[in-house]
């Protein structure tokens, strides 16, 4: 009698399983459906996402979408930005408000614990920017006033590098800036990837040729079998973009070391 029982489980599992409908074809019909790509970005962060004069968005991570948009979809267009603050960037992920989040993610153990990441498309790390001509190198802040935002990351990285420096803590980007303005910090440090937008912008500062500290930016997409096509998809797109030479070419016309 167990037997017949476990049997007929057994059967009834297995139909079930054959009436599911494809993974495949249950998410990336959605989005075909559609006719467009949801996609969150930053649009306040020069070189990766920005707005330009004109009010369209720019930049290396709007390239990105919009090659996976033509990837996907077959039309580079067919992409609907959803500029995202920093606190938002993994919640619009989980509660399925985008389909991909490409907002300067870097990739967290943490972070893969409730997302999934795509393969890096930028390495991204700590820098350090200064308006002071006679700093060119490493050494010439190593015990000299830097500016670090608090809380931050960087402040380890610098701490491990430059042991005898002299950290500064500000509570923004535009705070550090005003500092070194005043005189009050010979350099500031953050990723770098931010400091080239800000050497954009500010034209009489530079950057120190140093990568401190190694950070994969990915592609946020969400967790589960549903998806597991369009994450072998985008990855299988980044990795053809990094044997072309695409990524690298980009991520050069944008300026980023």
């Amino acid at each position: 009698m167990r037997l017949k029982v476990l049997a007929w489980l057994i059967l009834g599992l297995s139909i079930s399983l054959l009436a599911l409908p494809p993974i495949r074809a249950a998410e990336l019909a959605k989005i075909e459906k559609r006719g467009a790509l949801v996609v969150a970005v930053k649009d306040n962060l020069r070189p990766l996402g920005f707005r330009d004069s004109t009010g369209n968005l720019q930049g290396l991570e709007i390239d990105i979408a919009k090659r996976l948009a033509e990837e996907l979809l077959g039309n580079a267009e067919a992409v609907t930005f959803q500029p995202v603050s920093n606190r938002d960037r993994l919640d619009v992920v989980v509660q399925d408000q985008v389909d991909l989040a490409i907002a300067r993610v870097t990739v967290t153990d943490a972070r893969s614990r409730v997302v999934d990441f795509s393969r890096p498309y930028y390495l991204d790390g700590t820098g350090i920017v200064t308006n002071n001509p006679a700093i060119q190198r490493l050494g010439d802040v190593a015990t000299g006033k830097i500016a670090v935002v608090n809380g931050s990351s960087t402040i380890a990285v610098i701490k491990h590098t430059l042991p005898a420096a002299n950290l500064i803590g500000v509570d923004s980007y535009e705070a550090g800036r005003s500092l070194l303005e005043n005189g009050g910090a010979d350099a500031f440090a953050a990723d770098n990837s931010v400091l080239t937008g800000w050497v954009q912008e500010y034209p009489q500062y530079q950057m120190l040729p140093v990568r401190l500290s190694g950070e994969a930016l990915a592609v946020v997409m969400p967790r589960g079998l549903q998806y597991v096509a369009l994450r072998q998809q985008i990855n299988a797109a980044i990795a053809r973009w990094q044997a072309s030479g695409w990524l690298a070419e980009r991520a050069a016309y944008w300026g980023l070391p």
